[in-house]
């Protein structure tokens, strides 16, 4: 099916939810949307084959929010996700979708928040629920008519629900919705587990395809960063002390985010300024003037804000929060790079947004490599630089120009030439310290691996992934249980800083190894591997059947255990 123009509106949807969507910067559907948009307003059922990163949530969350009666206040949608990521992910695009349209609550329900605030949302009037499987299911046990209401389903990613592990969760659902709902289902693949679910839940489905474009970005240097949410604004200051940009955009999500770091920069005396879309089209217009003639040097800027922008000078993209989608990343890294000039893009990620980091690498088929953030030497080595770039052409005249007045101001002073040269240096640096003791102290950050409550200097401790075996502690060092007859133990590298649990490694081998659920015994989950109780009848058979499992994205790697 060939893209007719027209844009959102001409799909028939409500007019306040394409003002929502322009609103956002999209101006044209993506493929995806532009095939399954008509075929879930017109309530069909539809399987679509689609990566992340084609616009497939809006695909589905357009129509729903269309189809929603807002007059009643109840469960009407409920969207299935893998994580606890996607699903607030999927939450905060309905909600910027429904920004125009009164009256529509999204609620997120998820494992690792408290259940009762999440059941009192859904039972004071959330039209949609945005859950995870697991989660959905532990309220169904509080309340089994929670669901009743709802006429529209999505399962999100529906591949990776049943890698996780799902699949008895996702069958309880099922038999907790009313029959005559709507479901669509979206996945990367179609094994026969997602054919069987189809074949099983959904009437007469529509089918839409679509193959993602591998989008390319070489000529720009990518990076990404680490960093907890909230020292964002002072890993930007650190990171801009030691990289050599003339021109920069830095992207942020909310137009209050734009102003305050355009403040914290303008406080440093960076020459920044906010761009959002509060700003009239004619101070918008003097910012880009000023950002190409030089007078700004920085800014911060919304997506939608900054459409059009186009300023060769700009050496470095700052991602300082994630893109909602692949497609905005390499739009907003695409600023930089122009005409041949060289690129540089820094990308900020949390520890929550690892997985959309995953996702981007995915979808431009790029690795973006992992760097530091500077330390105290770095940012001192990189001060004097400056410092001696800006005296080096004020020196050679010194001498001549200023060699009476020098003499004059030590006598009057009564302190030595070194003396003065020091308080000059103190006042044309405005105080900056250029030692490297003054230089720890001044911008402590947490590195991510560390906890919340360490002390920041301690800079140099080292990630989660990088602990010796002595640090781990006696989660770690337990002995394991002793094994029931006929079973081995088996090994995985793949624990809780993974995000694994139990049930996840239960799914994987069940789904992909063909046993039966009393044939596997015990598992246990430690912090940086986990064991697994198999039959020790046909276990190389079974191991040569899992070698390519994923689990959580990663490979499974089943070893049996040797014990010590």
């Amino acid at each position: 099916m060939t893209q007719e123009t027209g844009g959102f509106a001409a799909l028939g949807l409500n007019p306040n939810i394409v003002a929502a969507v322009m609103a956002t910067g999209y101006e044209e559907p993506s493929a995806i949307q532009h095939q399954s948009i008509p075929i879930i307003l017109d309530g069909h059922d539809m399987i679509g084959q689609a990566q992340t990163g084609t616009g497939k949530t809006a695909a589905f969350a357009l129509p729903i929010l269309n189809r929603i009666d807002v007059s009643k206040r109840e469960p009407q949608a409920l969207i299935l996700a893998p994580t606890r990521e996607l699903a607030l992910q999927v939450a905060t695009a309905f909600e910027t979708y429904a920004k125009q349209t009164p009256g529509i609550n999204v609620v997120a329900v998820y494992g690792g928040a408290p259940m009762g605030p999440q059941l009192r949302a859904i039972r004071n009037g959330a039209q949609i629920v945005v859950a995870t499987p697991g989660r959905l299911c532990d309220h169904l046990r509080r309340d089994e008519k929670v669901l009743s209401t709802v006429q529209h389903l999505v399962l999100d990613e529906a591949d990776e629900m049943l890698k996780l592990g799902f699949m008895d969760d996702l069958e309880v659902i099922f038999e907790a919705l009313p029959p005559t709902r709507q479901t669509v289902l979206f996945s990367a693949t179609l094994p026969s587990s997602i054919r069987s679910i189809a074949e099983r839940h959904l009437r007469d489905p529509k089918h839409v395809k679509i193959q993602s474009k591998t989008q390319t970005v070489t000529a720009i240097d990518q990076a990404h960063l680490m960093v907890h949410a909230d020292q964002k604004i002072a890993a930007v200051l650190r990171l801009l002390e030691v990289e050599e940009f003339d021109a920069l955009i830095a992207f942020v999500r909310t137009k209050q985010a734009t102003l305050d770091l355009a403040a914290a920069l303008e406080a440093k005396g960076y020459k920044a300024a906010a761009l959002n879309g509060d700003i009239a089209q004619n101070q918008r217009e003097r910012v880009i003037e000023s950002l190409k003639d030089g007078r700004l040097d920085i800014v911060v800027a919304t997506d939608v804000a900054a459409r059009g922008l186009d300023v060769p000078r700009i050496t470095h993209v700052f991602n300082v929060d994630m893109p909602y989608d692949p497609e905005s990343y390499v739009h907003r890294i695409g600023r930089t790079g122009r005409a041949g000039r060289e690129g540089r893009a820094l990308l900020l990620v949390t520890p929550r947004e690892r997985r959309m980091l995953q996702v981007i690498e995915r979808v431009t088929g790029q690795k973006v490599a992992e760097a530091r953030l500077p330390g105290p030497q770095a940012v001192l080595d990189a001060r004097i630089k400056k410092l001696t770039a800006s005296l080096a052409p004020l020196v050679a005249e010194a001498e001549t120009t200023h060699g009476d007045l020098f003499d004059r101001l030590t006598a009057s002073l009564e302190c030595t030439p070194r003396a003065l040269a020091s308080a000059l240096l103190s006042k044309a640096t405005n105080g900056q310290p250029l030692d490297l003791a003054s230089v720890e102290r001044e911008q402590p950050l947490v590195p991510t691996g560390a906890p919340r409550g360490e002390r920041a200097e301690r800079s140099d401790r080292p990630d989660r992934g990088e602990r010796s075996s002595s640090d781990r502690g006696d989660r770690e060092r337990r002995a394991p249980m002793p094994l029931a007859e006929g079973r081995v133990r088996c090994r995985t590298a793949l624990g809780a800083r993974d995000g694994i649990a139990a049930k996840n490694l239960l799914g994987a081998i069940l789904n992909e190894g063909g046993l039966a659920r009393d044939a596997i015994g015990r598992i246990q989950v430690r912090d940086s591997f986990s064991l697994v109780e198999l039959p020790e009848d046909g276990l190389e058979r079974l191991l040569t059947k899992l070698k390519d499992t994923r689990v959580a994205g990663k490979q499974l790697k089943l070893r049996r255990y040797r014990e010590d």
